[in-house]
């Protein structure tokens, strides 16, 4: 099966019939937080600093420490950002993350996050040699730390190959954040059951606005106002969803963390918002289709 025609329909949004979100609201946000698994033996999958002379080395102490940094710090401000404002969020993370830093994954669980499957390490799934097994080891590790098995997935990089989706119905999966599309979740079909596309973003990423397109953190805010302002006003009529997505080695260090805080204060001062997460998306939509 080939993409797109095979799998969803052309839906202009103009043409779609409302939505309705829970107590009226206008748009639902859900925030994710990246939690990857970074092998120090194997080459960085990004690197903030370029290796000498261009050489790819191994170890590669500076990028393997700048990710470090995210889970010895960083992501601890950006969790006590959230539970601060009484936001829980969505984890897309690596199952790996779960034996190498259970107290984050612990605070995560505890704190109510949904854990969404994102591969069992950082990679892409075109280099697994058993894409099969990888999207169920990492189903069966999720559901032996939290106690259930994971309803999202998000692979690794938002990579699939022609037989990914099919892989992720046969495996349980129910919805997927890979394909940035809409403002509007949308069905997705499969060899098995359908999935459902729930809204992520690369515009309202991390990794794309400073890391790959240099962007000063402040752009994260004065992106982030103008997009919700934007889609809180189309969801007068017809209710959008908006995704906010970060890494802790990018969003949680200390030039950049009070424009993620500074986001949320934003939102709260409108009526009409739920914050959420992808997994309550999903559920909601499948009661309104």
């Amino acid at each position: 099966m080939r993409l797109p025609p095979e799998r969803f329909d052309y839906s202009p949004i103009s043409a779609r019939r409302p939505w309705k979100l829970p107590r009226n609201a206008r748009i639902a946000v859900w925030t994710i937080v990246n939690v990857e698994f970074w092998d120090i033996e194997n080459p960085m999958a990004r690197q903030v600093i370029a290796a000498p002379q261009g050489v790819v080395t191994i170890p590669d102490v500076p990028n393997w420490a700048w990710h470090e940094y995210g889970m010895r710090v960083g992501f601890w401000r950006l969790y006590d950002a959230l539970r601060q404002r009484k936001i829980r969020a969505t984890t897309s993370i690596n199952a790996r993350e779960c034996e190498a830093y259970p107290a984050v994954a612990r605070a995560m669980l505890d704190a109510g996050w949904e854990f969404m499957g994102h591969g069992v390490v950082q990679g892409a799934m075109h280099t697994l040699p058993d894409q099969r097994d990888a999207i169920r080891t990492s189903v069966r590790m999720l559901r032996d730390f939290t106690g259930k098995p994971p309803k999202g997935w998000m692979g690794p990089g938002l990579s699939e190959t022609w037989e990914t989706l099919d892989l992720l119905a046969e495996e349980g999966i129910e919805y997927v954040a890979d394909w940035v599309a809409d403002d509007q979740p949308y069905e997705i079909r499969t060899t098995g059951a359908n999935l459902v596309s729930v809204p992520y973003t690369l515009e309202l990423n991390d990794i794309p606005m400073m890391i790959i397109q240099h962007h000063a953190a402040g752009e994260w805010l004065q992106r982030a106002k103008d997009s919700f302002d934007r889609l809180y006003a189309e969801g007068r009529t017809n209710p959008r969803v908006m995704a906010l997505a970060v890494h802790p080695y990018i969003s949680g260090v200390p030039h950049r963390i009070r424009y993620f805080e500074a986001v949320y204060d934003y939102i709260a001062k409108r009526k009409g918002v739920w914050l959420t997460t992808g997994e309550e998306i999903y559920e909601w939509y499948r009661t309104q289709r």
